[in-house]
Protein backbone atom coordinates (compact mmCIF):
# COMPACT_ATOMS: atom_id res chain seq x y z
CA UNK A 1 0.00 0.00 0.00
CA UNK A 2 1.59 3.34 -0.75
CA UNK A 3 2.33 5.77 2.03
CA UNK A 4 0.47 9.04 2.22
CA UNK A 5 2.34 12.42 1.85
CA UNK A 6 0.89 15.57 2.76
CA UNK A 7 1.86 19.15 3.07
CA UNK A 8 2.00 21.87 5.60
CA UNK A 9 3.36 24.28 7.98
CA UNK A 10 5.36 23.44 11.25
CA UNK A 11 3.74 24.84 13.71
CA UNK A 12 6.21 24.07 16.45
CA UNK A 13 9.44 22.80 17.12
CA UNK A 14 10.17 22.38 20.56
CA UNK A 15 10.35 18.57 20.74
CA UNK A 16 13.68 16.63 20.14
CA UNK A 17 13.64 15.18 16.82
CA UNK A 18 9.93 16.35 16.56
CA UNK A 19 7.87 19.09 14.87
CA UNK A 20 4.25 19.41 14.75
CA UNK A 21 2.86 20.20 11.43
CA UNK A 22 -0.72 21.84 10.27
CA UNK A 23 -2.30 20.57 7.28
CA UNK A 24 -5.04 22.27 5.74
CA UNK A 25 -7.55 20.59 3.93
CA UNK A 26 -10.34 22.56 1.56
CA UNK A 27 -12.88 20.27 0.12
CA UNK A 28 -16.98 21.22 -0.98
CA UNK A 29 -19.11 19.75 1.80
CA UNK A 30 -21.41 17.09 -0.08
CA UNK A 31 -24.52 18.37 0.95
CA UNK A 32 -24.36 22.09 1.75
CA UNK A 33 -22.21 22.40 -1.73
CA UNK A 34 -19.66 25.18 0.83
CA UNK A 35 -16.40 25.25 0.22
CA UNK A 36 -14.69 24.16 4.08
CA UNK A 37 -11.54 23.76 5.46
CA UNK A 38 -10.33 21.61 8.01
CA UNK A 39 -7.13 21.61 9.44
CA UNK A 40 -5.58 18.65 11.33
CA UNK A 41 -2.16 18.45 13.44
CA UNK A 42 0.85 15.54 13.06
CA UNK A 43 3.65 14.98 14.82
CA UNK A 44 6.35 14.20 12.43
CA UNK A 45 10.19 12.77 12.97
CA UNK A 46 12.57 15.27 12.05
CA UNK A 47 16.06 13.63 12.79
CA UNK A 48 18.39 16.03 12.21
CA UNK A 49 16.30 19.12 13.87
CA UNK A 50 16.15 21.15 10.80
CA UNK A 51 12.70 22.86 10.23
CA UNK A 52 11.81 25.59 12.41
CA UNK A 53 8.39 27.25 13.17
CA UNK A 54 6.67 28.46 10.08
CA UNK A 55 8.85 26.21 7.33
CA UNK A 56 6.53 24.47 4.82
CA UNK A 57 7.34 20.75 4.78
CA UNK A 58 6.02 17.29 3.30
CA UNK A 59 5.56 14.49 5.44
CA UNK A 60 5.23 11.01 4.90
CA UNK A 61 3.45 8.28 6.63
CA UNK A 62 5.89 5.53 8.69
CA UNK A 63 6.52 2.87 11.04
CA UNK A 64 5.40 4.53 14.31
CA UNK A 65 7.98 6.06 16.14
CA UNK A 66 6.76 7.00 19.59
CA UNK A 67 3.07 7.54 20.90
CA UNK A 68 2.39 9.93 18.68
CA UNK A 69 4.19 10.09 15.66
CA UNK A 70 3.35 8.42 12.71
CA UNK A 71 4.88 10.55 10.27
CA UNK A 72 8.03 11.54 8.75
CA UNK A 73 9.28 15.21 7.18
CA UNK A 74 10.88 13.92 4.01
CA UNK A 75 11.64 17.70 2.65
CA UNK A 76 10.49 21.06 2.23
CA UNK A 77 7.14 21.76 0.71
CA UNK A 78 6.48 24.04 -2.56
CA UNK A 79 4.17 26.78 -2.46
CA UNK A 80 1.28 27.07 -5.44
Amino acid sequence: MPKRIMQGTVVSDKGNQTVVVNVDRIFTHPLFKKTVRKSNKFHAHDAENAYKTGDLVRIQECAPKSKLKRWEVIGHGSKG
